[in-house]
């Protein structure tokens, strides 16, 4: 910020995810219409080609809300309520609990017993070989749901109830206007986009120490424009109030600071390389034994 005070231009809300996750929402409404009558096989079909990515995307639009992104830090709450909305067409809620966890994320990288992103020894112990790491990541939805509880349990706010409340009214919703299959389609959509799927990449890019010494990996590819630029990760972790549409003029701005850092351009070789590089597994993380005192949300 010394050397280019101008990034500081760049801290202000990107009001255009508003309209981007209202579209995005109905976009999910609309194929959850068209899907009731489908023969299952096409239900499959489309929850994997196309409600996968949807969904996906959404939980990178929650991740921009959380960081208030959306109305601004003046505005906190209606980001939070906001989030709720977004939340609705994944199917399981999950945007209060992500805020809450992602902020000790930011504020406390790789430390032990607070950052949730860190697998727990039983995952880097069991999921050694090739086959297992590849299970891993088909499973990851259920792990990162499941890690917090194990790793960091926080009690549940008020906040969440409401979250969790209005998710399961929209479901019941959608299950009693158009059936089974569309309820299929959202709840799929969402595991198998979390999963074994392209975009999940960003899961094993972000953190995960390929190369000892670089904790923090940036993806410069076009998923990017599918994921709110979660792929500029060294310059999102620099500048977390910074809204991911303007990261990409961070790295042009402050070239020299990012432009020879290790760098991705395909997610898709990312897992390929995850599953078939045996010196890499779930354990490859950067884990910190936090001092002094940890403030939490």
């Amino acid at each position: 910020l010394a050397k280019h005070p101008e990034i500081k231009a760049l801290m202000k809300p990107d009001y255009n995810l508003i309209w981007v996750v209202v579209l995005m929402v109905l976009a999910q409404l609309t194929a959850f219409y068209l899907v009731k009558d489908l023969d299952w096989k096409w239900v499959i079909f489309w929850a994997y080609v196309f409600g996968s990515c949807i969904s996906h995307s959404m939980t990178l639009a929650i991740h921009e809300i959380s960081h208030n992104s959306a109305f601004g830090n003046s505005k906190a709450m209606w980001n939070r309520w906001f989030g709720i909305f977004a939340n609705l067409p994944l199917g399981l809620p999950y945007s209060i609990s992500f805020k809450r966890y992602h902020m000790d994320h930011h504020r406390y990288l790789g430390g032990d017993g607070i950052d949730v992103d860190i697998p727990t020894n039983f995952e880097g112990w069991f999921f050694c070989t090739r086959f297992r790491k590849f299970i891993w990541i088909v499973l990851q939805p259920f792990f990162y749901a499941i890690r917090p509880l194990c790793i960091n349990p926080k009690p549940i706010t008020r906040l969440e109830i409401i979250n969790l409340l209005a998710q399961f009214s929209f479901d019941i919703v959608i299950y009693y206007l158009w059936g089974v299959k569309s309820t299929f389609y959202m709840l799929a959509g969402s595991v198998l986009g979390l999963g074994l799927h392209p975009i999940s990449g960003h899961f094993i890019a972000e953190h995960y120490m390929f190369l000892k010494g670089h904790e923090t990996y940036s993806y410069y590819g076009p998923l990017n424009l599918l994921t709110f630029n979660v792929g500029y990760h060294n310059e999102h972790h620099d500048f977390p109030n910074i809204p991911g549409k303007s990261l990409p003029l961070v790295k042009k701005i402050a070239a020299e600071y990012y432009d020879n850092l290790p760098q991705y351009n395909s997610w898709i070789k990312v897992l390929y390389d995850f599953v078939m590089d045996d010196t890499i597994s779930p354990y490859s993380r950067m884990k910190r034994q936090l001092k002094g005192e940890v403030k939490q949300d």
